[in-house]
């Protein structure tokens, strides 16, 4: 999938917990697993922007493209 989802990368600069991030954002710890293991397949934006809030970060930081290679 060429959208990498770096959830995992914020919570470790921040020493946060799926459970705590998940509480604060407002979503379950395993809808947080489905995001931070590449299986979502939408994100809204209300969400992506409470991640942002709650991460003190930009969206950019959450989301990467990565080209298949195919693509390249």
């Amino acid at each position: 999938m060429p959208i990498v989802v770096r959830i995992d990368v914020e919570l470790a600069r921040r020493k946060m917990s799926v459970g705590e991030f998940a509480e604060r954002v407002g979503l379950t710890p395993a809808n947080v697993a489905v995001l931070k293991n590449g299986r979502a397949k939408a994100v809204r934006f209300s969400t992506l922007e409470a991640m942002c809030r709650v991460l003190g970060c930009q969206p950019g930081d959450l989301l990467e493209y990565v080209a298949d290679e195919e693509e390249s």
